[in-house]
């Protein structure tokens, strides 16, 4: 068996299992195939990442992601120090002071804080370009 990930001409992503590699040049041809969102039965093979078998210990594995996932951390917590000395914290007056600080053209200052999923788009339909980052807690 073999697992392909399959694109259709509409731009839709999904999976499917096939024999051997054969199997999906044939039934393709025969366009038996067809994509599970929109039905097109023009279909291809996407990009695949390759499954990689290690014969790493279970050990030496999780000590691999500690310390990629404590790099990453690492990173994160310098951007959060960043943010929290060169911009000024709004709290969740965030999409107000967002909106004042792009309609003053004069205002060059830079904020920080939350905002709703709602609100967020609301910006963005004006114009308004947000960054989201990981805020990462510095006590964990």
């Amino acid at each position: 068996m073999i697992k392909y990930n399959l694109k259709c001409d509409n731009d839709h992503e999904f999976e499917s299992w096939f024999s051997d590699s054969n199997e999906f040049e044939k039934l393709n041809k025969k366009k038996l195939l067809e994509c599970i969102y929109c039905s097109s039965k023009k279909i291809e093979k996407s990009i695949m990442a390759p499954m990689i078998s290690a014969t790493k210990s279970k050990d030496e594995k999780m000590n691999f992601f500690d310390k990629k996932i404590s790099k990453n951390k690492d990173e994160l917590l310098k951007l959060r120090n960043y943010v929290e000395k060169n911009f000024e914290f709004v709290g969740d007056k965030f999409t107000e002071k967002a909106r004042e600080v792009f309609y003053d053209k004069k205002s060059k200052k830079g904020i920080y804080g939350t905002t709703t999923a709602k609100e967020k788009a609301e910006l963005e339909e004006e114009g308004i370009e947000l960054l989201s980052i990981p805020w990462v807690s510095k006590d964990n």
